[in-house]
This record gives structure tokens, sequence and C-alpha cells, in this order.
């Protein structure tokens, strides 16, 4: 007998994706807890490693070795990934606070977002200087400052074994480029404290060498545009400045009314805060029963008592302690290819620490790197003919790649009897039909996905503004809206949830949108489904297929790509922040589009069938055809790359059938791609188009032209 997916009962949701977390998502993808759901909230789609950020910035590393990839990390632990800062937690009701969207709900949280070195009090500092941490935009701004030219004059404020490792990788990395610098190392006290006497002449020594000053027992008076001002009159050069001192925790945990110590959260041996729903580990955190100093190597052996705790706390197994280890081994980076090791006091320096070091790093990156492969569970040995050729090769696609084929649709729409009614027009080609209720023009129309994303807000924005794309294309006014819901099996509390995530969602996108929502229904299925029924209002002739003339201009309002997007990050092969690129777009409104285009003699949204699907209805409605230039269709980021590798959607070849004569191979391959909540795609006169492109681009929409069309029929690429 079947067994159907077991219900959902609990919400675990982890706060930030340091090292503990990403080591958590790691072990629950290979011991996941049946009936939890998993969250996990970040700013970015990426977690950077601190421990190989001076390799970074001494230019061992390129950027992208330094990131955990938690999009396609929590894709692995069957876990939902939101990105947004936390603003807030509020205990009582069990709610954590992102902004622009509805509160996260949990029976059981985890915190571990790290700390900041960025220094409010010190004068001149929030204009003029650099964080440390977060390291993601500390990286990006030194990169981008490395690459110019001229002197070049640099200041790290701080002497702790952060601020050495980041001033010598600077240096190295300056000299490495050949350019003049002047490299200075700041400390309001003595440097070096944290490390024993031998452990910190070897790195003085090594800054010697390298050039850089080092500045003890003096404190700054402000940071100026290219210099740091110093309350013993000295002003020292500096047009690059950063902080490596003063690191302290985030603001919102201060309002969390959680014990802390210092701004830190207090935990017990178990993790635990002072709400026992409320964990908390790695740097944000203080041991109060062990205090430890902030280092990540707790926070990475923290993982595996936190994991055991989430687990009991969620109503699986039992509390363990974590017991921390009196002293730890320093691994500090010397600037070159080179690095000291101490621990109780015996260092050691040179290459081979480095390689030591290195292999250490690379090491716990590749525990996020090399995820093992999704596979396909083997079929029943007994199993009628045709199921493995109707499974496929890879999982079914969400969103409109799930969707049915273009021929199959069409033909079984063909065999229906025509409409009766008068007051009903069902308009050759488009997906939305024309009604006339007293004497007022209407367009209906639905449209629901198979989810794509276990985020059911996100999920629900982007349902939302695809089921408008009906509307918007044809040129009428969003009016009413109702809702069909499919939920996975979960109990009622978080059926409450989700629906209130759900509707609360879509309610802001279609009001926002000019309708409303008027009701709805909802079901429990296997998996979740959203969908909308609307209406809209024609103030003028709706704008159909079938308008198109030859010579018109051909303008597309959103890059290409989403369908082999989400493909691959289903299967866990895409980046994501191509992924976090691709939601960016889909959730965009094309309502301000619709009305820049109100003119256009033809339109219809980019969805399902792909754009070569799409624009061949255009032509098929018009009786005419279309020349496209491949060069100037836009494309997601990562899309040609991942279209090459030869990922595909599931309805890609069902796409391809529909217009045979176009080419195989590279871009071409991306026309057939299914977009979800893709952008418009509008037959416009060729002597206005550049304006209305100008008109678009200025309202926030990559819209370019990408072809005309023709006398001839069918759809060809420009020689």
């Amino acid at each position: 007998m079947h067994q159907p997916p077991l219900p959902l009962t609990r919400d675990l949701v982890l706060i930030g994706g340091g090292h503990t977390h990403a080591l958590v998502l790691r072990k629950w993808s290979m011991n996941p807890l049946p009936g939890a759901l998993v969250t996990v909230i970040n700013p970015g789609p990426t977690a950077p490693y601190s421990g190989m950020l001076p390799g970074f910035v001494a230019g061992h590393y390129d950027r992208w070795e330094l990131d955990i990839d938690l999009v396609r990390l929590a894709r692995f632990a069957g876990a939902r990934v939101i990105l947004g800062p936390v603003e807030g937690i509020d205990t009582d009701r069990r709610q954590v606070y992102v902004p622009g969207r509805p509160p996260v709900e949990f029976d059981v949280a985890s915190v571990n977002v790290g700390i900041t070195s960025d220094m409010p009090a010190l004068p001149g500092f929030a204009d003029h200087a650099v964080p440390a941490k977060p390291l993601g935009a500390f990286a990006a701004r030194w990169a981008e400052y490395l690459e110019g030219t001229g002197p070049a004059s640099v200041a790290v404020i701080g002497g702790g074994v952060a601020g050495v490792e980041l001033v010598m990788a600077m240096a190295h990395a300056l000299r490495t480029k050949g350019r003049t610098a002047q490299v200075t190392l700041i400390d309001n006290a003595s440097a070096l404290t944290a490390t024993g006497a031998k452990a910190a002449a070897t790195i003085r020594r090594a800054m010697a060498d390298l050039g850089v000053d080092v500045i003890e027992n003096v404190a700054i008076a402000r940071i100026g545009e290219d210099h740091i001002a110093l309350t013993d009159g000295r002003e020292i050069p500096a047009s690059f400045v950063t902080g490596a001192a003063g690191a302290r925790p985030y603001d919102w945990i201060t309002r969390t009314g959680l014990d802390l110590k210092d701004g830190y959260i207090r935990v017990n041996g178990h993790l635990q805060s002072s709400d026992p729903a409320i964990f908390a580990a790695g740097d944000c955190a203080h041991l109060s029963e062990n205090p430890r100093p902030k280092a990540g190597v707790y926070a990475v052996r923290e993982a595996p008592v936190l994991f055991d705790n989430l687990r009991a706390a969620l109503g699986a197994g039992r509390m363990r302690r974590y017991r921390p280890q009196k002293d730890y081994l320093k691994l500090i980076s010397l600037g070159g290819k080179s690095a000291l090791a101490e621990r109780l006091g015996t260092s050691f320096s040179g290459p081979l620490m480095w390689k030591w070091k290195n292999h250490i790093d690379q090491t716990f990156m590749n525990k996020f790197r090399d995820l093992p492969q999704m596979t396909r569970p083997d079929l029943p040995r007994h199993h009628a003919a045709g199921l493995h050729e109707a499974l496929g090769e890879k999982p079914m696609c969400g969103g409109c790649g799930a969707k049915v084929g273009r021929n199959a649709l069409q033909n079984a729409l063909r065999d229906l009897p025509a409409p009766r009614r008068t007051d009903v027009t069902q308009l050759p080609g488009d997906d939305a039909a024309l009604l006339t209720t007293g004497g007022v023009q209407q367009v209906m129309t639905t449209d629901h996905l198979r989810g794509f994303t276990n985020d059911p807000v996100l999920m629900a924005r982007i349902a939302a503004v695809h089921a408008l794309g009906d509307i918007w294309a044809m040129g009428a006014c969003p009016q009413a809206a109702t809702a069909t819901i499919i939920l996975p099996r979960m109990s009622p509390e978080l059926q409450h949830r989700t629906m209130a995530e759900i509707m609360t969602t879509a309610s802001e996108v279609i009001d926002a949108a000019g309708a409303e929502i008027v009701g709805g229904h909802s079901s429990m299925g296997d998996e979740m489904t959203i969908g909308f029924t609307l209406t809209g209002l024609c103030e003028g002739d709706p704008i159909t297929l079938s308008g198109a003339r030859p010579g018109d201009a051909l303008i597309l309002t959103k890059p290409l790509g989403s369908g082999v997007l989400m493909a691959a990050e289903m299967a866990g092969h895409a980046d994501g922040a191509w992924i976090a690129d691709a939601f960016r777009q889909m959730v965009q409104p094309q309502g301000e589009a619709s009305r820049i285009l109100a003119g256009a003699h033809a339109m219809t949204d980019v969805t399902g069938f792909g754009l070569a699907g799409h624009l061949q209805g255009i032509c098929e409605a018009s009786g005419c055809g279309a020349t496209l230039d491949l060069d100037t269709i836009p494309l997601m980021a990562g899309a040609l790359k991942l279209s090459a590798q030869g990922v595909r959607s599931t309805i890609y070849n069902d796409n391809r059938s529909v217009v045979p004569e176009l080419p195989h191979g590279d871009k071409v391959d991306l026309l057939f791609d299914p977009q979800t909540a893709g952008g418009l795609l509008a037959a416009v006169a060729a002597d206005q188009a550049h304006g209305l492109c100008e008109d678009l681009r200025q309202a926030g929409y990559p819209a370019v032209i990408i072809g005309h069309f023709t006398d001839t029929p069918g759809v060809r690429l420009q020689s």
C-alpha cells in the first residue's frame, strides 16, 4: 500500500547561516527528523567562511571559495531558506521578524548570526570605514580597492589575531600588485595579547618584513576620508580603513528579552537561552558555564551537540551537554603562503603551517561543496510498461516547468464544443477569456503553480505575480481574485501558520495590483500548489495575440532562464546567488509595464511555453512571422551556463516541438525554456519602440527590443 508523506507538526527556525547552523543543516540532510519543517534565515544566499578571509584578501583564494552556499545546502537538507536580515524575535508569540514578509513562527529556534565589527561610536567610521564583519560586504569592497591604481594607504583598527592577519594579507596583496603602499595597524592598547611571547615576536617580524607600521597604545580621535586622526595629534594616511576590533553583538538581540551578557545571548551547557525553546551558538552566544573567547573552532564543535539538542527540543531524543576544550590550536596567516601555529604556548611557523591550515580550511569547506547527488529511488521490480519513461531522468520541475505541453492542451481544447454564449469570447491562442457584462468588457483567467521553493511566502508572491500576468498582458486592470491552495499534510497549527503566510502575501500583491481577494478554496495533498482565478476590466479594447503587424518591433520586459535555473536548483546543481537573483526578478509585478505598453498592437506574457512558443502564438494569431536578434535577448545569471551543461526543464522537449525549425544549442535552447512569472512580450510600432523601452527601464524593467515582425510566417533568427 502506498504510504503518503508524513504530516509536518513542528517548525524549527535557524536564525543565521553561521558555521554551526551550516553543519547542523548538513547533518540534518543525512538524518532528518520526520514531522519537522526546518527554516534557515540569512541576509544573503551565502555565508562566508571567516577562516579563509585572510587568504582571499592576500590573493590566495578566489571570492567564491569563501562562501557556503546556503540555498543549495537548504535544498539538500529539505529546508526552506528565507533571504533577509532578522530584525527581532518575539519570544511570547514565538515569531521572528524579517522585513517585507509576515512574521516567521517557530516552535524551536536557534540563533547563529555571528557578530559585527562595526564601530558606530568611533567618529567617522560609518562614513569612511568598512567593517571586517559581515564578511560579504568587506570582501567586495576590498576586491574593488585592490584593483585600483596608484599609491595605496591602508589601515586596520585592532591588534588582535584577526587584525594582524588582515593587515599582513593586505600588505602582501598590494605588494604582489606592485602598488606602493603605506599599511598601518592601530590599537589603543598593546597588540597580540592573545598569543604567547614567542608567537607574538614571530608575527611582529612578519609584519615588519611586509612594511606594516604598528601603532600601539594610542586612541583614534576620528576617521576622515583619506586619513585617521589620533588623539596624540598624528594623522595617518588611510584611503581604505577597516575595523577588526570592537566586535559586538547585533543590536536587535538586545530587544529579545533574553538574558544577555554584554549583549551576547547567555546559554547553558545545552546551548539553551533563558527561553528553553531558543538556542544560540557561535560568536553571538555567551557560554555561561564555561566562558570562552570568540573563535570559530567553538562554533564548529558546538554543531553536533546543537543538532542533537534541537531534535530533543522537537520531541526526539535527550539533551546532551557541550563541553568546550580549554585551549585550541591557533593557525594565523602571515600574509604570503606562510602561517603560524600555536597551542599551549608552543608555536611553529612557515610554509608547512600554511599547507596545514589550507588543508583544514578546504576540508571544512568541502563538506558543503561536495554534497552527495540526489538520486531517485529505484522502481519496484515489477511495474507497468512505460513507467520509467514517464518518470524521466530527473525530478519533475515546479512552476511552469511542470505544465502540460502546449500541443496537448491545445488539442484538448480544440475538441471542446464551441462557446454558445454571446457574452463569452474565447480568444484564439490567449490564456484568458473575454466576458461582456452590462456593456463592460471583463477578462477572466486562472493559473496555478506546483511549488518549487519550500517558502510559502515566496511561492505565494511568485504565484500571484504569475497569475496576474494574463490580465496585464491583455492591457486590463485587475479586479478580483479567488485563491486555490493545496498544502502538504501538516498539523492544524502549521496549517494555520502556513495559510496565514500565503494569504497575507497574496493579498498584498493582489491589492497592490488594484484587485481584491474575494474567496478561495483549500485542501491538503502531497505537495504545495498555489493558484488564483482572476478577473480584470478593460477600459478600452483588450490587447490580444492577433494584432501584430509586419514591421512592428518586439519588446521583452524580463530576462529568460527561470525554468533551467529552477530545474537545476531542485536537483541541487545551481549557485544560490543565481537562484536568489532569479527569485528577485520573478516577484517583480508587470502592472506598470502593462500601463506603459497600453498601446501595443499585440501582447502576451512569456510563461510555460517559452519565448519561442509564445511568440509563435502571436505569429499564428496575427498571420505574420518574426525575426529574433539572439544577441539582444537578456538572460538570468547562470542560465546560459546551466543550459550548456544540458540542464533542461521537464517541459522543454514539448516546447521544442512547437518551433522545430529553430537551430539547437547555446542561447537558442533558452528560447524554449518555460518561464514562471516571466516578462511581457509586446508588438509595438517600430517608431515608438525605443521610447517605450526607455520608459520601461526607468520604471525598473530591464526591457529590450529583441526583434521585429515580418510578412513571412514562422519564427527565425536574424542572420
